[in-house]
């Protein structure tokens, strides 16, 4: 029997947080799929071994890793026991889209410091009241972790030559809940089916219809969040009904859209194992 997963997401009202999200998996693994934010994890349990870029990554201890959008990624654990993480989705107000490319390259920062400073900011979005102390506490995470990713700069100039790729990738996203064939796209980009296919795959590591659907899944965890029912969450973000969006969904996140964001959903009114943000020996009380 499968351990059911423990989860807990909410959106704090923090500016440049999209999601806050604790969780501990035993069996689950994450396909290849793409965020449209940044993704700051740190793992208080176990480790998680990743493939982001066409490279293998993993979480050892005091590891903090910075995995950007647009960059498909995958996740599992590396662990027998499986893993217990914190993520935080920053939106590109905290880091913009200049650095992607050096996060891809070497997304896995070893500095205790840092680790520290997510770990205390994590404690602040749990609290209600404590917005002002999450907010100081993001600005000198995202300052850190801009520190961390300037050097690299320099070997990742602006690429002028986007091609059939990236102009399928805009009109993905632009189509993200109506959709779009593959031979109509083939027709507006200006390319062969196969080709487009071939070279999407190629460039984003992940087929277009894979993109497609972690985005839409990108989308319905918002509207979750934002309170919407599942049923009108599916619909609004490009699926059929909501056992559509469902099985995907757990597909993706091991878990479905109504266990992920409970009706009750917020750090400070959830209740039992799965549902409230957990005290890791990780996060200690708030220093400076």
């Amino acid at each position: 029997m499968l351990a059911r997963p423990e989860i807990s997401a909410w959106r704090p009202r923090v500016p440049g947080v999209a999601e806050v999200l604790h969780a501990h998996f035993t069996e689950h693994a994450y396909p290849m799929h793409v965020h449209d934010v940044w993704t700051l994890l740190i793992v208080d349990d176990g480790a998680v071994r990743y493939d982001l870029n066409r490279r293998e990554h993993g979480t050892p201890h005091d590891t903090v890793s910075l995995l950007p959008p647009q960059v498909p990624h995958n996740g599992s654990s590396a662990t027998a026991r499986g893993f217990r993480k914190r993520v935080l989705y920053l939106d590109l107000t905290q880091l913009d889209e200049g650095f992607i490319g050096p996060a891809a390259d070497s997304p896995d920062l070893a500095d205790p410091l840092l680790r520290r400073r997510v770990g205390q900011l994590h404690t602040a979005l749990a609290r209600r009241g404590d917005e002002l102390e999450a907010e100081s506490r993001l600005a000198l995470v995202a300052d850190r972790l801009r520190g961390h990713l300037r050097p690299r700069l320099a070997a990742h100039p602006p690429n002028a030559g986007r091609g059939v790729a990236h102009t399928l990738r805009e009109l993905l996203d632009e189509r993200l809940t109506d959709g779009v064939s593959l031979d109509e796209a083939a027709k507006l980009v200006h390319a062969h089916p196969t080709h487009l296919v071939r070279a999407f795959t190629a460039a984003f590591g992940i087929a277009p219809h894979q993109y497609l659907m972690a985005r839409r899944i990108e989308r319905a965890r918002r509207l979750l969040l934002d309170g919407r029912p599942p049923a009108e969450a599916a619909t609004a973000s490009g699926f059929y009904d909501q056992p559509h969006l469902t099985r995907h969904f757990k597909r993706i996140l091991g878990t479905t859209p109504g266990r992920y964001v409970p009706r009750t959903a917020g750090p400070e009114r959830r209740r039992g194992p799965r549902r409230g943000p957990r005290p890791s020996p990780a996060a200690p009380a708030a220093e400076s």
